[in-house]
């Protein structure tokens, strides 16, 4: 169960990092408004970008963690046994 809210945790901040730098609220950040330096920083396409990147590391970090949940195998512990070892013969 943690791990699949891990999982959603990384897919939803992989689209809102994908979507927002992109969107008009990004040009109507408080802090842009407050400092012109920061408004010319992030209003940089180069810097959109980079952040659209790294919501496409999150996303696909979500993904590879949800496929090796529902790929590994589920071992019943009643059944499985461990044997003794064998001597080898030569």
């Amino acid at each position: 169960m943690r791990r699949l809210l891990i999982i959603a945790l990384f897919l939803e901040a992989g689209f809102v990092l994908v979507i927002v730098p992109w969107s008009p609220f990004w040009d109507r950040n408080y802090f842009a408004t407050a400092v012109p330096v920061l408004h010319s920083i992030i209003s940089n396409n180069f810097v959109r970008g980079a952040v659209s990147g790294l919501g496409l590391v999150n996303i696909a970090t979500g993904i590879a963690d949800l496929v090796s949940l529902f790929m590994t195998k589920k071992v019943d512990p009643s059944l499985a046994t461990v044997a003794p070892p064998t001597p080898d013969k030569e």
